[in-house]
Formats: C-alpha cells, sequence, structure tokens
C-alpha cells in the first residue's frame, strides 16, 4: 500500500532513531555528508521541519509560512537532539491524524498548498533524507523500509520514472533527490519534489464502478480482480452500462486521475478500468478480455 499518513511518519522517525542511535558516539560536529550543516544541525533542521509542516496545517496557513521556528537548546548532544526528532515526529504525526480531510495549508511546490497527506509524504522524506546525510558522515548505513521509500516517490515525485532493473526504490528516491546515480540516467541537480493537486492522465472513460471498487481506488487499490472488469463489459456490451460517463451505482459522478486529497499520486493513482464501449466490444469479439 502507498497510503500516507501518521503511521507512516511514525515509521520513518523510528528508523531514523534506530540509525542515529547507532552512531550517537560519534562525532555530530562534522559535517553531515552533501550539506553545509553539521550532523547535529542537520538533526534539529529534520525536527524543524516537522513542527513547521504541523503549524502549517494547525494554523490553516492560506499564502504564506507561519512564522517561527524551532532550535535544540546549547549543549544539546546527539541523543538529546534524536530524542526531539522523536517528540517533533511524533506531533506531526498527530496533527496528521487529526486535521480535516480537505483541509490545505501553504507550501510552494507547485500548487501553493498541500493537505495532511501531503505534509505527511514532506516529512517523511525529510528525516529519511536527512538522516541518510548524518549516517553518510558518520560511515553508518541508512537505508529505510523499500515501501517507505515507494510511497514518498509515489506522492512526491510522480514525475520520476519507475526503477530500473537492478535498482530499489531508495536508489531512486537517492537519484531523484540528487543524492545518487542510477545506470543510464543523468545527475539530477538541481531536483525538486512536486505535490500536484491531480495528474494528467489523458482521455479515459469509465462505464461502471461500484462503491467497493471506488473505495479500493481511494485506498491505493486496483478497484476489482480481472474477472470483474471482464463481467463489467460484458455488461455493458449487452447494453447495460451507463453511458460515456462514468458514475458511481446511485448517480455519483466517476473521476479518474490523482485520487483526491494527497499531495500527489502515482500516474496509475485512482485510476479506473473501463474502456471506450467500441474498443470492448471488439475485445470481447476477439476474446481478449
Amino acid at each position: 500500500m502507498l497510503l500516507m499518513g501518521g503511521d507512516r511518519i511514525d515509521e520513518a522517525v523510528a528508523h531514523a532513531a534506530k540509525v542515529l542511535r547507532a552512531v550517537a558516539d560519534r562525532d555530530w560536529n562534522v559535517k553531515a555528508g552533501g550539506l553545509d550543516w553539521s550532523c547535529l544541525k542537520t538533526a534539529e533542521h529534520i525536527a524543524g521541519d516537522f513542527v513547521f509542516y504541523a503549524g502549517q496545517l494547525t494554523g490553516r496557513a492560506a499564502d504564506t509560512y507561519v512564522p517561527f521556528e524551532i532550535a535544540l537548546d546549547e549543549g544539546t548532544g546527539p541523543e538529546g537532539a534524536i530524542e526531539v526528532i522523536e517528540a517533533t515526529g511524533g506531533m506531526l504525526a498527530a496533527v496528521v491524524r487529526t486535521t480535516p480531510r480537505g483541509v490545505r495549508a501553504y507550501h510552494p511546490y507547485p500548487s501553493g498548498a498541500a493537505d495532511a497527506t501531503g505534509f505527511a509524504a514532506m516529512g517523511v522524506a525529510e528525516v529519511l533524507l536527512h538522516t541518510h546525510d548524518i549516517a553518510r558522515a558518520l560511515g553508518a548505513d541508512a537505508e529505510p523500509p523499500a515501501d517507505l521509500c515507494e510511497a514518498v516517490l509515489s506522492h512526491l515525485f510522480p514525475h520520476v520514472p519507475p526503477t530500473p532493473a537492478g535498482g530499489t526504490p531508495w536508489t531512486t528516491l537517492l537519484w531523484a533527490t540528487g543524492r545518487g546515480t542510477l545506470p543510464g540516467r543523468a545527475a539530477l541537480v538541481p531536483w525538486r519534489w512536486h505535490n500536484p493537486l491531480s495528474l494528467p492522465a489523458g482521455p479515459v472513460v469509465l462505464r461502471e464502478v461500484t462503491p467497493a471498487a471506488a473505495m479500493d481506488l481511494a485506498a491505493g487499490g486496483t478497484g476489482g480482480s480481472h474477472l470483474d472488469r471482464r463481467r463489467s463489459l460484458r455488461r455493458d456490451a449487452a447494453g447495460r452500462g451507463h453511458g460515456d460517463e462514468g458514475v458511481l451505482r446511485g448517480g455519483a459522478p466517476a473521476h479518474v486521475g490523482a485520487v483526491r486529497g494527497g499531495a500527489g499520486g502515482r500516474r496509475d493513482g485512482g485510476r479506473g478500468h473501463g474502456v471506450p464501449r467500441a474498443a470492448g466490444r471488439e475485445r470481447l469479439r476477439r476474446g481478449r478480455l
């Protein structure tokens, strides 16, 4: 599942804390990998992003950033910084879970706003990538679970091509953020994540979506089995479909494209399984469905 929310933030923070505690006895005053900040300052930045994203949502910021920032107390060491990451990550997770659906707050790239799902994705990206920066400088491995990386790619990097053969979601995420290389792809510098409200999908015609299938699509599923699609096409061929405009049973319109409510989605997010009537009949005639 590629859904994004408070549980994903908790998972990412737990991963970061485990990685960072393994190197807490090393010198965090050295520069983090690829950055001008020290490892300690990078940890402060992670916590600051968590609080900042939470503040944007709770403050319902409409067209600018809420004017505040946080800083570690003077003398805070690595263990204290890790505790702050855990505490502030918990704050963002709680805010994401309690922000009503449909609420958006200001973030510039590129749509001017993101919802709770979008800020969750950005928070997960920040902690995974900057944990990598710290670990890289201190000689440790920081590869997170593949599904976390894939979820970030799905929400914030829908423009990035799929992971090539021999690669992993983590190597793709590192490449997409200017931190790594991939065979056959030029280095991506500069880079930017995106949180489009929708993605262009081209002309698509839905025949029929049951409420159960619509719920499955919204949850990141496929919308039903191949057998369900075949039965739907047979009904259409028999003249029992709803014409050229997709509708839910009961009359509610069905939309195809990126599932609403997120900061972004994969190119197949919210896809339908219907095909134009003529094409459906032709495929049925040829026995391909």
